[in-house]
């Protein structure tokens, strides 16, 4: 496919001097329009106006200058076809070979603080993914180049090869297509958002890719990593790595878990993830009291775990670390001693995150075979629930405190679930269990002797009165669930008998 000439219109306009003076010298004939045909021949590129090729002048403040049949015929003309050649000759329309185009920076207008509804509509591109369309459209004849990254493997091929290899048009018009199809997805979005739609009637999403990952949750499978272009700022996506190799499919996953856990403290705290679920979680005056009571809580499965924090990691609680094979450490910040302390372990990723970033109400996707299960986060908290004490005996102040942090982690932890707290740190944490008295047992076999005067917390309701039991014979005195099972009233009688305090919030918080 000899190239003969181009049509260049970039908002994006990394790389397009080069780009363009390199066409010409190859003999290209360049067309351009507003903002890209002033760069161009500013750099003395020698170029042809749109308005010379339409002979119509651009209208509407811009709005109307590519969208004329001198432009889209020049494009879309299959070479082949000899009535499409007739007409072009009929009409006098010359072909166009190359089409080089980025979109309106919609992304980077909504991105802006405080952006009006006007803004947004007028960086709306119209003629852009127009000719892009068109042109990734009629790939057998013509080339598509949207990204700047492209501009030296299409210079190489035209010099090397005098054209465009068949196999590279069909590779450009699919990213062009992707380009298109993330634009217009974004634009839906934000409009959608605005409307108040929770869930329209399609869904339409763009993820940006932001790493290929070596392997997935196993070596055998494939994996990358994708990010929301627009997501929340508090997001293991937009976490700035300090030290230490790329982050797994896996870390990812665990690194995702611990954040979200460690966001619902406000006072110092430390999370130790494996497998998606919490093995430790402290709180504490200091950091390096809270770190330590995570590790305390269980200090065989932190081993190679993911810590989360929310404070900065001073030199004491790094010194603590680097005792320990961890993973990855997530802070706010980290003191320069902290640095010089755990970047001697030169496997050990060390991210940082702004904590203090707003919460953005996200929905969360899960896929299945053919499908997409879409809900809302499960944001409820303790403050919104109804604290209801179903018992005779009331809990006390101290039971209370710990029963909050108990449920504050519970809502983390995979169903069926169930943490033992005492002192600010969970002693026993049961997860992932079929029945929740198998969950109940684990914690507390976990936990030993600390259950003696801990609290229990329990994601959902009990079907019957044998979690309590258990809970009773281990030395518990404090329980908090979310009550409405038929038989509640055997868990109440059952917590009476024993003279064990027990609060139902209303709320479960089932995790799969």
């Amino acid at each position: 496919m000899a190239v003969k000439r181009a049509l260049i219109s970039v908002s994006n306009k990394e790389g397009i001097i080069p780009f363009a003076k390199q066409l010409a010298e190859l003999g290209i004939d360049i067309i351009s329009t507003g903002g890209t045909k002033r760069a161009l021949e500013e750099a003395g590129v020698p170029v042809i106006s749109i308005s010379d090729v339409t002979g119509f002048p651009e209208i509407l403040d811009g709005r109307v200058k590519t969208l004329h049949p001198a432009i889209h015929g020049g494009i879309l003309a299959v070479r082949s076809d000899e009535r499409h050649q007739a007409a072009l000759e009929e009409h006098g329309i010359r072909p166009i070979d190359l089409v080089v185009v980025n979109l309106y920076p919609f992304q980077q207008t909504i991105a802006k603080p405080n952006v009006t509804l006007a803004e947004a509509i007028e960086n709306i591109d119209i003629g852009g993914p127009t000719m892009v369309r068109a042109a990734a459209k009629n790939y057998a004849d013509v080339a598509i180049v949207v990204d700047p990254a492209d501009y030296p493997m299409v210079i190489e091929e035209l010099k090397t090869t005098g054209s465009i290899q068949a196999k590279t048009r069909q590779q450009l018009a699919a990213k062009a297509f992707r380009h298109t199809a993330a634009y217009d997805a974004m634009i839906a979005e934000y409009l959608t958002g605005l409307t108040g739609e929770e869930y329209p009637e399609t869904l339409t999403v763009t993820y940006t890719k932001k790493q290929s990952l070596r392997y997935g949750e196993n070596p055998h499978q494939s994996a990358a990593f994708y990010a929301k272009p627009l997501g929340a700022a508090f997001s293991i996506a937009k976490a700035a790595q300090l030290h230490g190799k790329e982050l797994s499919y896996n870390n990812i996953n665990d690194a995702n878990a611990a954040i979200n856990l460690i966001r619902e403290f406000q006072e110092p705290a430390a999370a130790a993830i494996k497998h998606m679920n919490p093995c430790g979680v402290g709180v504490g005056a200091t950091l390096l009291e809270a770190f330590t009571k995570a590790y305390e809580a269980d200090p065989v499965s932190i081993f190679g775990g993911i810590i989360a924090v929310n404070r900065e990691v001073d030199k004491e609680t790094a010194e603590r670390m680097h005792d320990i094979f961890l993973e990855i450490v997530i802070a706010p910040s980290f003191s320069d001693e902290a640095l010089a302390i755990l970047t001697k372990k030169k496997n050990i990723r060390l991210l940082t995150l702004d904590f203090a970033a707003p919460d953005v109400k996200e929905k969360t996707l899960v896929s299945v075979n053919g499908g997409l299960l879409v809900q809302e986060a499960d944001r409820y908290t303790l403050e919104d629930a109804e604290w209801k004490v179903v018992t005779k005996r009331e809990p006390t102040e101290a039971e209370r405190e710990q029963l909050r942090f108990a449920w504050k982690v519970v809502k983390h932890v995979k169903s069926n679930a169930i943490v033992l707290a005492k002192n600010g740190m969970t002693v026993g944490v049961g997860a992932g269990q079929m029945n929740r008295v198998g969950a109940a047992n684990i914690a507390i076999e976990q936990a030993g002797e600390q259950a003696i005067g801990a609290v229990l917390a329990s994601d959902a309701f009990f079907p019957m009165d044998d979690t309590v039991e258990a809970a009773a014979k281990a030395g518990i005195t404090a329980i908090i669930q979310p009550g409405g099972s038929i038989r509640d009233a055997d868990s109440i009688r059952k917590a009476d008998e024993y003279g064990i305090a027990m609060v139902f919030t209303g709320v479960r918080h089932f995790k799969h």
